[in-house]
């Protein structure tokens, strides 16, 4: 496993992220439940909450947003022709029961057996495979919130990848249910799956070139 990843525990934020005046005062970090979290607003900003804890992702940057639409672009294509299930991006809600109500992954991956049927507003349950793209504001949630939420909710398999670094960290279950790293990928390599078997995804195919 990843040192950062497994020694750190995660961080509960001491500050609320700044949000809007209402009659009522928002709950105290820890305690937010799924209904504190269908009342804030429609502001155009990403929500989730993680064992109680409110956090609010930041507007991505380009390079993020390209590696998001590169993975989910490979990974859709992959998986609709082996009739495999859905892939789905951000914004979608998962519920990780007791864990986390919701999450919002950049890109996930659900078994045919499992998919949501058409018109679901969310899905209940670990999808299958897990993509989290870091960035400055979202790194240390993505290497330890999210990473313990993912592997105590049962994610077969969490992608860590990284536009600054250029790379990517594949980890997988373990029989035991703690995450194992599969790879580290850099460019010129290329990225492996166990939940997708025979998937070979270069990884310079994933980042901006310049």
């Amino acid at each position: 496993m990843s040192p950062e990843a497994v020694v750190l525990p995660p961080v509960i934020p001491h500050r609320l992220p700044r949000l809007p005046a209402r009659e009522q005062v928002w709950p105290a970090q820890g305690e937010w439940t799924y209904e504190d979290y269908k009342k804030l607003p429609d502001d155009g900003r990403r929500y989730e909450v993680i064992e109680g804890v409110l956090y609010v992702i930041a507007a991505p940057s380009l390079d993020h947003q390209y590696t998001v639409g590169e993975i989910f672009a490979a990974l859709r294509t992959y998986v609709r022709e082996r009739q495999l299930g859905i892939v789905i991006s951000a914004p979608f809600e998962v519920h990780l029961p007791d864990i986390a109500q919701p999450v919002q992954p950049d890109v996930l991956f659900i078994a045919a057996e499992r998919a949501p049927r058409p018109g679901a507003e969310a899905f209940i349950g670990a999808p299958d495979l897990i993509v989290e793209v870091l960035s400055q504001s979202t790194a240390r949630t993505d290497r330890l919130v999210k990473f313990g939420a993912y592997e105590r909710a049962g994610v077969r398999e969490y992608w860590l990848v990284d536009p600054r670094t250029r790379s990517v960290e594949v980890y997988s279950l373990s029989e035991e249910g703690t995450y194992e790293m599969l790879g580290q990928h850099i460019p010129g390599e290329t990225v492996k799956s166990a939940v997708l078997s025979d998937l070979a995804l270069p990884v310079d195919s994933l980042f901006v070139q310049g």
